[in-house]
């Protein structure tokens, strides 16, 4: 489900994020970039290495809603964590703004679906760190988080030039059940804030979206999150396990197992029974880990985004790890 209808994705002031620990600002530069053309052209942000080899290049993308290229959560910035994280151990990343943050009014027109909200800037991103010095052209990767990780089956189908992918709390489950799952959990943890209308009224657009009665005019004000039909139209159809499937590429799985939005029961699964049996493909779960990969215990709510955090630098490290030899050797220890 889209990130934005748990936690409001914002800038914050930049004063608010402090580099985490495992950054090293010292080994990195950045710059700005320019992904596409015309009235959905994109900024974004290049980390890259400095005085290294060619080594891989990584692109990310970010969860469902409206996020610039740092997935900015109250003061939280999860993508530059990553970025950071990543550049200082060699691998040059590039995050971009969605064009649903930079041009929502224009993105809204468009009436994108998933597909063309996700995989034309992110084409052009692999096409850009395929050109660039400090990247291997045969080891570019793509890396998304929650619908990102969705996508990012589709954006490899696209552009058979990425050599793997790495996948972070990407759901599976249809995105209008984990609606009605994700409201039905937190109506029954936080009863104050999210009432039982809610819930109810998530199971009245989901059942909408699940019947013959959806077609391409089905007012958007009737569906879940405002989403337009188009956009339910395409996903009732797109079944990013079957598409990671076919591609055939390693692939590294990662999972919180504080999750709620995405889950080990409910979307996790989908990808170990769809991916089993190949070697190319690793799956570890986190188990202190949250939605946005931060640690902590207890049941995960959407207060935690709220207080400053990084992203868990033992994620940082089986990235790292995989990118560098992982996917063509395998993890030295035994996935989850």
């Amino acid at each position: 489900m889209p990130d934005g209808a748990a936690t409001q994705s914002t800038t914050g002031p930049e004063l608010t994020w402090t580099p985490p620990p495992y950054a090293e600002p010292g080994r990195f530069d950045e710059h700005d970039v320019t992904l596409g053309t015309g009235p959905l052209a994109v900024s974004g942000t290049m980390s890259v290495p400095r005085d290294r080899a060619p080594g891989p290049g990584v692109v990310l993308l970010a969860g469902g809603g409206p996020f610039d290229r740092d997935e900015s959560i109250g003061p939280n910035k999860p993508f530059k964590d990553l970025a950071w994280g990543l550049a200082s151990r060699g691998a040059t990343v590039l995050r971009f703004d969605k064009a649903t943050f930079a041009h929502r009014d224009a993105a809204a027109a468009a009436n994108l679906t998933m597909t063309q909200e996700y995989v034309p800037h992110a084409v052009d991103a692999v096409d850009l760190l395929r050109s660039h010095r400090s990247v291997d052209p045969e080891r570019i990767f793509v890396l998304g988080h929650s619908m990102g990780g969705k996508a990012a089956p589709a954006v490899a189908a696209a552009a058979p030039s990425v050599a793997g992918l790495v996948i972070m709390a990407g759901d599976t489950q249809p995105m209008h059940h984990a609606a009605v799952r994700v409201a039905g959990h937190l109506a029954t943890l936080l009863p104050d804030q999210v009432p039982p209308a809610v819930v109810e009224t998530f199971r009245r657009q989901a059942a909408l979206v699940d019947s013959a009665e959806l077609t391409p005019s089905t007012p958007s004000a009737d569906l879940p999150f405002g989403l337009s039909a188009a956009y339910w139209l395409e996903l009732r159809d797109y079944d990013p396990v079957a598409i990671a499937a076919g591609l055939g590429k390693p692939m590294l799985i990662l999972q919180g197992g504080r999750d709620y939005q995405v889950t080990v029961a409910d979307d996790l699964v989908r990808w170990r029974t769809g991916l089993a049996g190949r070697p190319e493909v690793d799956i570890r779960v986190h188990e202190a880990d949250d939605h946005l990969f931060f640690p902590g215990s207890g049941p995960s709510t959407p207060v935690e985004y709220a207080t400053p955090q990084h992203v868990d630098p033992a994620v940082i490290a089986d990235i790292a790890h995989w990118l560098s030899h992982g996917n063509t050797e395998g993890f030295s220890s035994t996935p989850n």
